[in-house]
């Protein structure tokens, strides 16, 4: 009789265990860490952020659903949206309006300075003064006594130069660039044009009246333009040769264009 013993076969079963360096443990410690590295650069950025990102960040977190278009900005750029371009065009009216009325004050104190110096009666009659498209226009209109110019001549009567000199010092007081024109009536010299004309006429006034805002205080350079429009421009047109339409046209533009 055989023993049972020696002739049974003996079986190992040896149980696999995951790990060592073929395992996934290592993973996700890596995976940790890059997290945690993750985390450390999004504090250095806030850190480094300026205020509104440090708000738009704690506003994210608190309500993380309805600050979508909030962290849109905040991802692509550290500053806030542009602004429509409608906001731009009201902004643009805003500063015009207020510089109207700075402009207003300006010509109801030039008024009111005439008005009240002596040395300006009968002149100041002579002086309209009012907002226009290009900013604020004083024009000093001639009369029938020619207290501006002598009739078909460039020359400046003493009252009217110190007149413009008064205006002169004024308008100095705000930097808005300036416009002088001279306009004639529509008497015209006997050489059809091929001589001195009402436009060389025009030019000219309004150059002497450009030296005496000059001397009154205005600088040089906010003198952006010197026209002589002749009798293009009238004043009365259904009365081309009123001394109406003789006058200088001093504009100081508006600084918003």
């Amino acid at each position: 009789m055989e023993d049972s013993s020696e002739s049974a076969p003996i079986i190992k079963k040896i149980k696999k265990v995951q790990g060592g360096h073929h395992g996934g443990a290592w993973k996700v410690a890596y995976a940790d860490f890059v997290t945690a590295m993750m985390a450390l650069f999004i504090v250095l950025w806030i850190l480094s952020s300026n205020d509104k990102v440090k708000e738009a960040v704690s506003s994210y977190f608190k309500d993380p659903i309805g600050f979508s278009n909030k962290s849109k900005v905040i991802i692509e750029s550290k500053t806030a949206p542009p602004k429509p371009a409608e906001s731009k065009v009201q902004e643009e009216m805003n500063k015009k309006e207020a510089e109207k009325v700075e402009l207003q004050k300006m010509g109801q104190k030039i008024e009111q300075e005439l008005r009240t110096d002596t040395q300006f009666l009968g002149l100041a009659d002579q002086v309209r003064i009012e907002v226009v498209k290009e900013g604020l226009k004083i024009e000093l209109i001639d009369s029938e006594n020619d207290v501006f110019f002598d009739l078909g001549t460039s020359e400046l009567k003493m009252k009217a130069k110190k007149l413009i000199e008064k205006i002169g010092f004024e308008i100095s007081k705000l930097p808005n660039k300036i416009i002088v024109e001279g306009h004639t009536d529509a008497h015209q010299f006997m050489n059809k044009g091929t001589g001195y004309t009402n436009f060389e006429l025009s030019s000219e006034r309004a150059l002497v009246a450009k030296r005496e805002l000059v001397k009154g205080g205005l600088l040089e350079n906010q003198i952006d333009e010197i026209r002589g429009y002749a009798d293009t421009r009238l004043r009365d047109p259904s009365d081309p040769l009123s001394y109406v339409n003789r006058r200088i046209s001093i504009t100081l533009k508006y600084l918003t264009q």
